[in-house]
Order: structure tokens, then sequence, then C-alpha cells
């Protein structure tokens, strides 16, 4: 009886610590970040910009199925609620539950480079730069929960400036500046992957050669879209 208790403990308590995950980063053909998906429970994806806005948010039905290439989400059918008119204003109409996941941002109160942001989803707690620490950095994400985020820093060849550069163990590396114009700037290797591109000289220049679209890098999926 004290082994079932300790299991179903076990579960209860995964449950509730690895329920919220970045499910995805998306990588535009320009080697900015599109979207940081966050995963819920019951298939749900809240996707997030770098400055910590939720772009987007539903149930996707491709998971477990195929890859959601198009980003395409249906409406979530359980509970939803929002802050009320009478939450800070820097709340109000904000979405606050999906179902089980109380979603919170920085009040009005806060320093206004955090107001409105996500402070939290679920478990999983965010963390912004500042303008004291590289102004072409200010506002970006810093943490989401044990996942640290650094970026490329101002005086970084302008092809790579405020590009993703790490997430948690995992590195990105871009093409300079100085590279063929058919690629600069594209991603040039995250983790242990590479990727290639056809040259200005070649047939659909610019378009990726070696490499795959999808991969996961240290548990973390990362899409690479050609436009």
């Amino acid at each position: 009886m004290k082994k079932l208790f300790l299991i179903a403990s076990g579960v209860v308590f995964c449950t509730t610590v690895f329920a919220q995950r970045i499910s995805k980063i998306t990588i535009t053909g320009t080697g900015t970040v599109s979207d940081i998906v966050i995963g819920l429970d019951e298939n749900v994806q809240v996707y997030i910009s770098k400055e910590g806005q939720i772009a987007k948010w539903g149930f996707d039905r491709f998971i477990g199925n195929q890859e959601n290439y198009n980003d395409y989400l249906e409406p979530y059918v359980g509970r939803v609620e929002y802050y009320s008119q009478n939450d800070d204003e820097a709340l109000r109409g904000r979405v606050k539950y999906i179902g089980k996941t109380l979603i919170s941002y920085y009040p009005s109160y806060e320093i206004e480079s955090l107001r409105g942001k996500l402070k939290s989803i679920g478990s999983m707690n965010m963390d912004y730069y500042q303008s004291f620490e590289d102004k072409s950095l200010a506002g970006n994400l810093k943490n989401i929960g044990q996942q640290s985020i650094t970026w490329y820093p101002s005086y970084e060849n302008e092809a790579l400036r405020g590009k993703l550069k790490t997430v948690g163990y995992t590195s990105l590396s871009y093409y300079g500046s100085f590279e063929d114009k058919a690629f600069r700037g594209k991603i040039k290797s995250i983790g242990s992957f590479t990727f290639s591109y056809y040259s200005s000289f070649e047939q659909y220049s610019g378009s990726m050669k070696n490499g795959m679209s999808v991969i996961n890098a240290n548990g973390l999926k990362f899409y690479l879209r050609n436009y």
C-alpha cells in the first residue's frame, strides 16, 4: 500500500513539474526567431515572441502524428479564463488560465520594460534582459524555466547581432555579413547539426542545400523555415 502511494505521488509530482516545456523554436530564413512554443497539457501549444508576448495559442492536432509545419492550431475547448477589469491594468483582458495552467504577467507597478510581459506559464518563470546589460538585447527573454537564453550582443558581426546564441547547453551560429549574399545571416549550426545553402550563383539560391528543417538538439526541437 505504501509503495502504491509513493508511485501515485510520483506521478502527480512529475505531471505538475513537467507539464510545461519548450516544445519548439522556429527560426526564419533570415536567422531570426519567429516563435518560441511552450507545450501545455492536452496538446495545447502557446506561441510566444522573443519579447515575451503571446502571439497565439490553441490545440495542436498534429502532435504525435506529423510535424505541424504551418503552425495550424484549433480552438481549445477546455477551461479558458481571462483577467478581468478588476485586475491590474497591465493584465486586463489577457488569458489567465488555459486548462489547469495559470499564466501570469508583470503588473503595471514593475519597471516599464517588464510591464505586460509574460512572467510565468505554469511552473515556468520568465526573465528578461534590461537595457543596462545591452541595449540591443533589452526586452528579450533571458530565462524560460530552467533554460537560460543568450543573444548575440551589439558588438558582434552585424549579421549576428540580436540573434539567438544559446538555449541552455545548445549553441547556435550563423553565416556572417562577409559570406555570400544568398545565405549571410542564415543559421549555420545548431549544436552538432550544420547547414549549408545554395549560393547566389546556383539554382535555388538561398535554399537549404544540406541539413534538415526539423532537428532535435539536446532535447530541444528547432524548426528552420526557408522564408
